[in-house]
């Protein structure tokens, strides 16, 4: 226990040797000639900015998964024939209240209900397909994305990505129409490409605005934003589609809330606290003091890839990463399917219901971010500590809950209960896994977050597909074998996490800083060095480790 303590005082300690250098090496903040216009709105602004920054990227996260989710529901409505109340396949299959007929135009005498608006005829194979067509796009253009943050910043990169798929939103009905599914696969490829950017583009701007001891609280707020967007585009689609009415609602709704947000996100948010014009100087002056890349500087430097991919805690985090969209792809892509499929609620009653995790996961996300910042500031645990309770907690607990899930068998409300559970738990991740790219590389967060959700992005690529090939008859023993895999998938990654793991600034993030540890062997990073200059840094860290 004694041994426990002295490792996390020293870690404290160094972290804070670290930060006092860096604060020396602050650059000067230049001295501004306001306007009367910038004095007044500097004088309305009782928010600080840091927090406006962290609202308007929680909206961002949330208008970027409505517009990735709403398809999930959109679709049961989108296919003509869906399995009608009295025909099962499975005598595994759950029985349907009398209420879910109530709106469905014409039952056939060979077991299938027509829809109206229903007029593409796709297999499960081909709808699994569709589902994961984002995911190709998503994971295309995350390295760019990143890079691009880091180049010209990270306001105009994700606000112009998110644009585009606002538009392309928009466009989704007119081109379903025209050219069925593969046009609609295209279409959700493109929709991708422009969200690839939105989590490199937010990483980057939390290393410029957040400060380390509130990174976890921020990274909840932020990321949070996920779980709105998942429970209001879940919500609203599930009314909008009601009645039998036109599924193109839904489109257009969510299409019409990306542009209503980017107008707001150009006016009111800005890449770094030194370019924003009217925030005040009492805050300015304290990010420039807190925050390691307030200023970025490092950003001139290229990416430093050859020593990432050559660094266990990155590897360890795409690996935390690689689990955990694995499970909540699962959970957003194919819980709606398997509530209208298996469980047989009708689609109101299953837009409402797949909500509920939802706000269980963001309501959970605060919690666990509040007290794992509190633990880092009291010094009950180091930030390393911290990253690896929490991410466990959230890849073992709904690894286990739902497995649980899927021998509650037919009682409905058992299911959704760990559902939900396992969704609560999953909240643990923001202030786990999901902020450490900021602990690792705070110069260089756009390029790892890029690097980990082109990774793990693989995960929304392969789930839906492979289950609409485990899944041909939506019966409860071939949605047993998909939670399963997920189990596995959740507990052997947050394995590797634990074991590689780590919570301080990697020596590759700053080498003018950190110096090269002895053993690189691998030629410079910064292109102005000599290979002695390589070599004195190399011994220079080397004695400092010692």
């Amino acid at each position: 226990m004694k041994l426990g303590t002295q490792f996390d005082m020293d870690e404290t300690s160094e972290a804070q040797a670290v930060a006092h250098t860096l604060l020396e090496h602050q650059p000067q903040i230049p001295q501004r000639q306001d306007s009367k216009l910038i004095r007044t709105l500097r004088s309305c602004c009782i928010i600080p900015q840091r927090y406006i920054v962290g609202v308007m990227g929680l909206l961002g996260v949330c208008n970027a998964f409505t517009m990735r989710v709403c398809l999930n529901l959109a679709i049961t409505q989108m296919v003509n024939h869906t399995k009608s109340d009295g025909y099962h396949e499975s005598p595994d299959a759950c029985p349907s209240d009398a209420i879910d007929i109530v709106n469905t135009s014409a039952v056939h005498p060979d077991g299938y209900v027509s829809k109206p608006y229903g007029v593409f005829d796709w297999d499960e194979k081909t709808q699994g397909l569709i589902l994961s067509g984002f995911y190709y796009g998503y994971a295309l253009t995350q390295v760019l994305g990143g890079y691009l943050a880091e180049r010209f910043g990270g306001k105009w990169t994700l606000g112009v990505g998110l644009l585009s798929t606002a538009l392309f939103t928009f466009l989704t009905p007119l081109v379903t129409r025209a050219g069925g599914a593969t046009w609609l696969f295209i279409l959700r490829i493109l929709q991708g490409m422009g969200e690839g950017p939105t989590m490199p583009a937010l990483m980057i701007m939390l290393a410029r605005w957040v400060p380390p001891h509130e990174r976890s609280f921020q990274g909840a707020l932020v990321f949070g934003g996920a779980q709105i967007g998942n429970i209001f585009g879940s919500f609203i689609s599930g009314v909008l589609l009601s009645g039998d009415n036109d599924w193109s609602y839904v489109f257009y709704f969510f299409g019409g809330f990306g542009l209503l947000w980017f107008c707001l996100w150009s006016l009111f948010c800005y890449s770094t606290p030194n370019s924003h014009p009217f925030i005040s100087k009492k805050e300015l002056q304290y990010l420039n003091t807190n925050v390691t890349t307030a200023d970025n500087k490092g950003a001139k430097d290229p990416v430093p890839w050859k020593a990432i991919l050559r660094s266990p805690p990155a590897w360890a985090l795409v690996c935390a990463a690689v689990g955990h969209d694995w499970g909540y792809y699962t959970m957003i892509t194919d819980l709606p399917k398997y509530s209208t499929d298996v469980l047989k609620f009708n689609i109101k009653t299953t837009g409402t219901l797949t909500a509920l995790p939802y706000i269980a996961m963001w309501l959970s996300s605060f919690l666990f971010g509040f007290i794992c910042d509190i633990c880092v500031k009291k010094g009950w645990h180091t930030i390393k500590t911290g990253r690896i309770i929490h991410t466990t907690i959230a890849a073992t607990g709904p690894a286990i809950c739902i497995i649980l899930a899927s021998y509650a068998g037919c009682d409905r409300v058992a299911a959704m209960v760990y559902f939900i559970l396992s969704m609560a738990l999953m909240g643990g991740f923001y202030s786990g896994m999901k902020v450490n790219a900021l602990d690792l590389a705070p110069n260089y967060a756009g390029s790892l977050t890029s690097l980990v959700n082109t990774t793990s992005t693989f995960a929304g690529i392969v789930t839906p597909y492979l289950i609409g090939l485990l899944t041909p008859n939506s019966s409860l023993m071939e949605w047993r074998v998909v939670f399963w895999i997920c189990f596995i998938a959740l507990v052997s990654t947050n394995v590797v996490y634990c074991i590689w793991a780590d919570g301080k600034q990697q020596w590759w993030d700053d080498v003018r800083q950190f110096g090269y540890p002895p053993e690189w062997k691998h030629g410079q990073l910064v292109p102005t060095e000599s290979p002695d200059t390589v070599l004195e840094l190399s011994q220079q860290n080397g004695t400092t480790k010692q």
